[in-house]
């Protein structure tokens, strides 16, 4: 996944910016596109910074989980493969 240019607490700002003025001065003034600013506004409308904080790493844990996951996954695969061919 790129790493965003912007800060979570760059991103509220932006946004709170937004909420007051006109959309295309600030797309402008930060050179982001309007595709990108939208989808910050779904991801953190109504977010302050602490849960921004806390989605972040509640989504670093899942990505562990998963990978931690398809990994057991494997071993089980191949697991199974070596019983399968002794028999």
């Amino acid at each position: 996944m790129k790493n965003s240019r912007f800060t979570e607490e760059q991103i509220i700002q932006i946004l709170k910016e937004g909420e007051g003025g006109s959309i295309a001065d600030i797309l402008r003034r930060y050179n982001i596109a309007k595709g990108t600013y939208y989808a910050w506004r779904s991801k953190y409308s109504g977010l302050e910074l602490p849960e921004i904080k806390r989605l972040k790493k509640l989504e670093e844990e899942n990505r562990k989980l998963k990978q931690l996951l398809a990994e057991a996954q494997l071993d089980i695969v191949a697991l199974k493969d070596i019983v399968s061919k002794k028999w």
